[in-house]
């Protein structure tokens, strides 16, 4: 586990933070109003959750988080991100949609939570969590302890694959898998400007301008072997594996195409390839 680079990405993480925030308008008046951020794809995943107690990991700025709680689960978001959760709890308060927001790194939190004593119904990762976990195992077996039994784990994410694509997503640049570590001084962009509407139901602002992070960032290049295996070796058990040909919210290379509904897709003349993954896992009763 490398906790020092988890550090390094915090820093990272709270600058992109604020950019992309900048981007989206009026997000309390948009929940209020009984707005969602949430894709359809994660909502079929997860299934009912009115009633639930839900974890959402690696939260970000709590949007996703306060919709599932209009949805009626009774929601707790983490996040490492200082400005994340900031802005996670001003939203909660500013939109009247309870929720707990703690600030700490998801290893960290888990063993705690499970010292304490902690059980969820639901835990649940989304869109671009999985490149910052530096330790599968310990990271599965974390959510593993704190899953109530009957208990599952939803997960929606980008496809490992395109994590091996170039900027233009026509050749090989990355290898494929294992947890390789693949480090840029350019630090985490600004990918709410690049996604524009899709990613701003409340409305798209201009915001911060060509923004350039002045912290790096550490990825870890899981595939998708490595991450069943993981959940699998947690004592989980598989229920649901999809894999979807288009990205939501996420022009992944040049040349996407945006469809209906804020996805993102090859243009017609390329192939087909997997974009987005679905996994739902779950704990045994007792």
């Amino acid at each position: 586990m490398r906790k020092d680079l988890h550090e390094i990405n915090r820093r990272a993480w709270n600058e992109a933070t604020k950019a992309h925030n900048s981007h989206k308008a009026d997000q309390s008046h948009f929940l209020r109003d009984g707005g969602s951020t949430l894709f359809p794809e994660e909502v079929d995943l997860l299934g009912d959750v009115d009633g639930k107690r839900l974890l959402h990991l690696q939260c970000n700025a709590g949007q996703d988080t306060l919709s599932l709680a209009r949805l009626g689960a009774h929601v707790t978001g983490v996040d490492i991100s200082d400005e994340a959760i900031d802005f996670a709890r001003r939203l909660s308060d500013e939109s009247g949609i309870p929720a707990t927001f703690y600030r700490a790194d998801v290893y960290d939190w888990l063993d705690a939570a499970a010292q304490r004593g902690e059980t969820f119904d639901i835990v649940f990762s989304s869109y671009g969590f999985l490149v910052w976990l530096s330790d599968l195992r310990a990271w599965a077996r974390g959510i593993a302890a704190v899953l109530a039994p009957g208990g599952r784990f939803v997960m929606i994410e980008f496809h490992p694959f395109l994590m091996m694509l170039d900027d233009q997503g026509g050749a090989v640049a990355h290898s494929y898998g294992g947890g390789r570590l693949w480090s840029f001084d350019e630090g985490i962009g600004d990918y709410v400007a690049w996604a524009g509407a899709a990613l701003t139901p409340s409305g798209y602002l201009e915001g911060v301008q060509n923004f350039r992070n002045p912290h790096p960032s550490h990825e870890f290049l899981w595939g998708v072997g490595d991450l069943i295996s993981a959940l699998l070796n947690a004592g989980l058990r598989l229920e649901t594996l999809r894999e979807y040909p288009y990205a939501n919210g996420f022009p992944a290379f040049e040349g996407t195409v945006a469809l209906p509904g804020g996805r993102f897709a090859p243009p017609p003349d390329r192939p087909v390839i997997p974009m987005m993954l679905g996994v739902t896992a779950q704990k045994d009763g007792s």
